[in-house]
């Protein structure tokens, strides 16, 4: 096979430089005390050497280094207590290492950061990671802590339109972020339509974001990876975490299956807003005619089990299980009306870890995805003497499923280099809409119904981070992607690099290159990801899209105090992006035509451009921690059939993002905290002019005298300018909370008070042109004002959480 040629060649060809001279290979699991989950990112270094490294996903590392008689073997990570170990390197040694939590509040003692936790010793630039115990601190929206409102928060990430929890990274739109949770691609990461994220962060181990300069193991999308791992689950003793809040409770559960080998985690969160609302809508309608029932709910699942199967074999499955569902049923006594909305993710996955040797580690995944989504209505008006009058009915599904593989392996080679290479396939099914419209007052009824698309969407890859010189790392890598359609191949090559340069000893330049290719399109009007977008494949007519992204800067190390800066800029192009055509929708049907229409007929492809600067300065560890971001960036679209066929700003063209968190520890048992957000107002359209055509029955008249009579009573008519021409008003809020802790012999507690929007900002949400009657002496007239709408108010919030 041509495949396993390459990949034989390959590791021959890396391996010689491993025999060129005497040298040792360390190797072994980094693992946490206790739970014994293995950790990935955690610094293994020889001190008072150039050498070192990082653990994988897994908590893997691996380092081949000369022959010496004595070395000291050093063990760090963020929020655990360093490890060193005396050894002797005159033989291979597999050494796994247990690391211990340390007390957040005393890591204010330490009066410098240790040499290998800097940044600007790091190759990946763009990249973004939040420690999962600094998001639960972090002031949330009605409670709930959200990952993503929390990387909304970084310089690059814009936040969108208020309470929405989509992002929008570096000019691109949501659709454009690869999110994989346990390696299963996520499609439709919103709850509550976009308030609240599917992720909950009870079951998260990782959250980590790239933004640009992508290693080659990445692909699929133009703008972001954020890659998140659930936890493993303790292999020690049953533990459990979980809140009650004021619209949804969770609960966390995790132990051993057989104790020191094998382990589970269960996490469920469920809100209960209909619950809650039911008395108050029931004592509203009292009295009405007519009765109107609503309901909304959503609910989510994590779940994961793993098995030693022994010193090289580990073995885990996990999945998520998530689901909103929104109805409204009204009734009087002459008409009833039902209407139903519902969405949900599934994935599942299987990976198996192999260790083949000290210098190869294998990983393969087998992995489920699917996202659906529904719309139901109907309505009936009772006639005279209780007949039936006019009847009305819809239904619309659309979905995507996947089913995929992947493998990758690690190979340690030499000191200098660290290869990654591997391969993944994707077998997609879509189902782009199927709808069905029927009626009383329809000649014929409308049923379209697509034909599921079957593709196959596939890549291999290698890259190699690569120590060139003291001062010099590089990361370079290629990936080969395709896309199999029915009648059409595409195949692309996507080249990645990005280097580092040390200017001194906490001080590097960093620069990156990356291409990038994407072959799934989401179809959406309103720009905010709701569910109703509609998820598309490349196809002969569609091309995919593409993206080139040039980005450079610089890194530098405090010790006193432990702060990191980074100042980047970024060039980006996006070719062949879609957008639907002027008065098109996801819903949009012709009459007689409806069943031969195609969603290919409602869509244009452009281009778009996006630029700019980064600031970020981060504190991650003591008393005081938080960090401020900046953004500044400009961003432009171009489609022949938009806008007249010019360059316009997209709606989230933000000029200027700015983002302040702060987390004190006041004692052990208070921890205050303070975020403040200001950014540029969207990019909208609207009229700018309205008219009013003459009636639709108009009978041309005259008076005795010869003057025409016009009949101004037709339709008004909005005339609109240049597209996204208007510019909402800046948007900034302020939240604040206040935690109170209080540990006991075997469970621990957290109280938390917190508001959202403490000044009670109103910012639009969206606009609009109202009618408002005004005098003018005696005469009275209509004048079209242009009103903002506000969505949330200051608004306060409570939430109770347990551990044990």
């Amino acid at each position: 096979m041509p495949m396993r040629a390459f990949f034989t060649n390959l590791f021959l060809l890396l391996s010689g430089a491993a025999f060129c001279q005497e040298r040792i290979t360390i190797s072994g699991f980094i693992k946490e005390n206790g739970s014994q989950e293995q950790l990935p990112g955690v610094n293994v270094y020889i001190e008072n050497s150039p050498y070192g490294t990082v653990t994988n996903t897994y908590g893997f590392y691996s380092m081949t280094v000369p022959v010496a008689d004595t070395a000291t073997l050093s063990f760090s990570f963020v929020g655990y207590e360093k490890v060193s170990r005396p050894v002797v390197l005159n033989k291979n040694i597999e050494l796994s290492i247990f690391l211990f939590t340390v007390n957040q509040l005393e890591e204010v003692l330490v009066s410098a950061r240790k040499q290998e936790d800097y940044v600007s010793r790091n190759v990946q630039m763009s990249k973004i990671e939040i420690p999962i115990q600094q998001i639960k601190k972090i002031p949330a929206f009605f409670g709930e802590k959200d990952v993503l409102r929390v990387l909304q928060l970084m310089p690059g990430v814009q936040k969108g339109t208020e309470g929405q929890t989509g992002l929008y990274v570096r000019g691109g739109g949501p659709d454009q972020n690869l999110i994989i949770l346990d390696d299963a691609v996520v499609y439709n990461a919103n709850h509550l339509f976009g308030f609240f994220s599917i992720f909950n962060s009870d079951a998260l181990r990782s959250v980590e974001l790239t933004k640009g300069g992508f290693p080659a193991r990445y692909g699929g999308r133009l703008s972001s990876v954020l890659e998140m791992n659930m936890k493993e689950g303790s292999k020690e003793k049953l533990h459990g975490e979980g809140g009650i809040g004021l619209i949804s409770s969770r609960l966390t559960l995790e132990g051993p299956i057989s104790k020191g080998k094998s382990s589970f985690l269960i996490s469920g969160r469920r809100t209960y807003i209909d619950v809650l609302a039911a008395p108050f809508i029931a004592q509203s309608q009292k009295g009405s005619d007519s009765q109107v029932k609503p309901g909304y709910f959503f609910y989510d699942l994590n779940a994961k089990m793993n098995y030693d199967l022994g010193r090289k074999d580990k073995l885990y499955i996990s999945g998520y299980f998530g689901r909103d569902k929104f109805h409204a049923n009204e009734k009087s006594s002459d008409s009833e009306t039902r209407a139903g909305l519902a969405w949900g993710n599934a994935t599942a996955t299987m990976r198996w870890n192999h260790l083949i040797n000290q210098k190869l580690f294998v990983n393969t995944s087998f992995i489920y995805s699917n996202f659906d989504f529904g719309v139901s209505s109907y309505s009936n008006d009772i006639g005279f003497n209780g007949s039936n009058g006019d009847e009305f009915s819809l239904e619309y599904n659309s979905k995507i499923r996947d089913l995929g593989i992947k493998t990758d392996f690690d190979f340690y080679p030499s000191t200098k280099h660290a290869v990654k290479f591997g391969g993944q396939a994707t077998f997609h099914k879509f189902v782009p809409s199927a709808l069905a419209i029927a009626g009383s007052f329809f000649d014929n009824p409308i049923e379209r119904s697509v034909q599921p698309v079957n593709t196959l969407e596939a890549g291999i890859y290698i890259e190699d981070t690569w120590q060139a010189l003291d001062a010099l790392k590089i990361n370079a890598g290629l990936r080969l992607s395709s896309f199999q359609t029915k009648s059409k191949n595409y195949i692309r090559p996507e080249p990645r690099f990005s280097a580092a340069l040390r200017l001194a000893k906490d001080l590097s330049f960093k620069a990156s290159y990356a291409q990038m290719n994407q072959y799934v399109h989401l179809l959406s009007n309103t720009g905010l990801g709701l569910p109703t977008d509609l998820w598309v494949p490349t196809t002969d007519r569609i091309a995919p899209q593409q993206s080139r992204q040039v980005a450079f800067g610089f890194a530098k190390d405090l010790d006193r105090p432990a702060l990191t800066f980074t100042l980047e800029g970024y060039y980006k192009v996006m070719n062949n992006i879609l957008n639907y055509k002027e008065g098109s929708s996801f819903l949009s049907f012709n009459g007689e035509n409806a069943n031969e229409l195609s969603w290919e007929d409602n869509v244009t492809s452009g281009k778009g451009w996006s630029y700019g600067a980064e600031f970020l300065v981060q504190k991650k560890t003591g008393r005081f921690s938080g960090w401020v971001g900046y953004t500044l960036s400009w961003t432009y679209w171009k489609f022949p059939e938009l806008n007249f066929g010019k360059t316009f700003f997209p709606r989230y063209d933000r000029r200027h993002d700015l983002s302040v968190v702060g987390i004190y520890e006041l004692s052990k048992r208070i921890t205050l905290s303070a975020t403040w957000v200001y950014g540029t107002g969207n990019a909208l359209t609207l009229p700018i002019a309205t008219y009013t055509g003459l009636r639709d029955n108009f009978i041309p008249r005259v008076t005795p005298n010869g003057q025409p009579i016009i009949d101004w009573g037709g339709r008004e008519v909005n005339e609109y300018g240049e597209k996204n021409s208007f510019r909402s008003e800046p948007f900034h809020r302020g939240d604040v909370a206040i935690q109170f802790h209080k540990k006991k012999k075997r469970h621990e507690r957290t109280l938390e008070f917190g508001f959202y929007n403490i000044y009670n900002r109103r910012n639009p949400f969206f606009y609009n042109i109202d009618d408002e009657t005004v005098t003018e002496g005696s005469a009275i007239r209509n004048k079209k004002t242009l009103k903002r709408y506000s969505l949330f108010p200051i608004l306060p919030s409570f939430s109770y959480n347990f551990k044990f």
